[in-house]
């Protein structure tokens, strides 16, 4: 995102977000835990520029220096929050490693086509100081510092609690929540500050989930179900609300990037839910389901029936359209969501997942059949096929073994519509110390899920 004279980092709306350059780069962590290759995980940067000779490659690998870190999710220094502080500047990507709780600090400033490593947050820092484990989602607030959102204590239990970093130093300031008023579980949050709100979402405990997925664990308590909403200025955990089976496992969260907005989306992976939370005239929060993705009837699977898996969603900027990934079923949609509480399914388009035409699995009953293909010319989303490599290992074996992929999908961001550009493929196979796992994406810029307006 471009800045102006005298002004920090970002955009003054989001609205004028929309307005900036085309991305020419993109940064996304590639894993090597979990496969057949002992290397360390690294940061790789992508030409996405179409007038660019290294169209389409990867131009520069920073591997980081330690073995099986699990480098998962990444956020800024400084993002529109900052705006209005012309002593900000975002040169800094913060890398939390998922696994083993270190987080590195990326200097992406000095040379944005090849980052460097800055600083590392070793994970004795967060055990001793904060009490504190399995770092997630990372956002900068106005003050200047860093929030990481934890997962889990030293000892793998589930603990969710966020970890405030300096911003200038990088070192570790301590925790935001107050002692004993950590959540039961952690993973993503967001926060509104015009309402003086924070929510926060649950995964599970890190030792039940390090290895795999075991549907017995969810029975015997060990992931989430709730999401938790906080006091911004006093950082009080103020509700709990329990979504039930229904909303088992609530990942990414977003509110509207409207400042001014009461009310988000939060996507529930195991029953393949999307809640809607508001704020209601009473002044407290409540959550209503708003999407249902069915489970297909299979033949083939682990399962009789298969669930969508609802992992990354993220809004548009103008708040028009939500999306998110259904990873086991393969698609990607784009939901209309100019009525909050009546999503309307516009977009859809299959990239692959459990459910493939010359695959083992075959589909007896679908209440939803796959729309016909469309071409689209428009806005670009980005898509990677990895979600975290436990999963990946028990999922897509094959993944493993060959790398994941990345992909660009055309959107219509008008009338609504997805389709695949059949011209862009980054095959994370071919690397040269062997098949990665990339993850999530992030723009040098800032991007629809890292930037928060005051």
């Amino acid at each position: 995102m471009a800045g102006c004279s005298g002004c920090g980092p970002g955009y003054q709306s989001p609205l004028d977000a929309m307005k900036g350059p085309r991305e020419e780069i993109v940064y996304l962590p590639c894993i090597y835990r979990n496969t057949d290759v002992l290397k360390p995980d690294y940061l790789a940067t992508v030409d996405v520029n179409p007038k660019s000779t290294t169209y389409c490659q990867v131009i520069h690998r920073l591997p980081v220096p330690n073995l099986r870190d699990e480098l998962h999710h990444s956020g800024w220094n400084a993002c529109s929050s900052c705006f209005g502080d012309a002593t900000k500047k975002r040169n800094r990507l913060i890398l939390p490693a998922l696994i083993s709780s270190r987080i590195y600090v990326v200097d992406v400033g000095a040379n944005p086509r090849a980052p460097r490593i800055h600083k590392i947050v070793e994970p004795t820092d967060l055990y001793w100081k904060c009490g504190l484990a399995n770092p997630h989602t990372s956002h900068c607030l106005g003050s200047g510092q860093i929030m990481i959102s934890c997962m889990g204590d030293p000892s793998g239990n589930g603990k969710g609690g966020f970890v405030l970093l300096d911003g200038e130093t990088f070192e570790v300031v301590g925790n935001w929540e107050h002692p004993g008023d950590e959540a039961p579980f952690g993973y993503d949050f967001w926060y509104q500050p015009r309402h003086n709100v924070m929510i926060s979402t649950e995964w599970g405990a890190p030792k039940a989930l390090a290895g795999g997925f075991n549907p017995a664990h969810v029975k015997d308590g060990h992931y989430g179900s709730a999401i938790h909403v906080w006091d911004w200025t006093t950082h009080r955990r103020l509700q709990t609300l329990d979504l039930g089976e229904e909303g088992a496992i609530p990942l990414e969260i977003r509110f509207l990037h409207d400042p001014n907005a009461t009310e988000g989306y939060v996507g529930c992976a195991l029953p393949g839910t999307v809640f809607r939370f508001y704020k209601t005239p009473k002044g407290d929060w409540e959550a209503e389901k708003v999407i249902k993705v069915p489970m297909k009837k299979v033949e083939g699977w682990v399962l009789t029936e298969m669930p969508s898996l609802i992992t990354d969603i993220l809004i548009s900027l103008d708040d028009r359209f939500l999306y998110f990934s259904n990873w086991l079923h393969g698609d990607i949609r784009q939901y209309d969501i100019t009525d909050r509480r009546n999503p309307r399914l516009v977009g859809q388009v299959f990239l692959g997942g459990s459910i493939i035409s010359d695959g083992p699995v075959r589909v007896l009953e679908d209440p939803e059949p796959q729309p016909p293909p469309r071409i689209i010319k428009g806005r670009r989303l980005y898509v990677t096929t990895s979600l975290y490599s436990g999963w990946d290992k028990q999922f897509y074996p094959d993944m493993v073994k060959e790398g994941s992929v990345m992909m660009q999908v055309d959107v219509d961001s008008v009338n609504g519509g997805l389709s695949l550009n059949e011209n862009f493929l980054v095959d994370f196979g071919k690397e040269p110390d062997g098949p990665a796992l990339a993850h999530e994406l992030r723009y040098p810029g800032g991007d629809c899920t890292s930037d928060i307006w005051l």
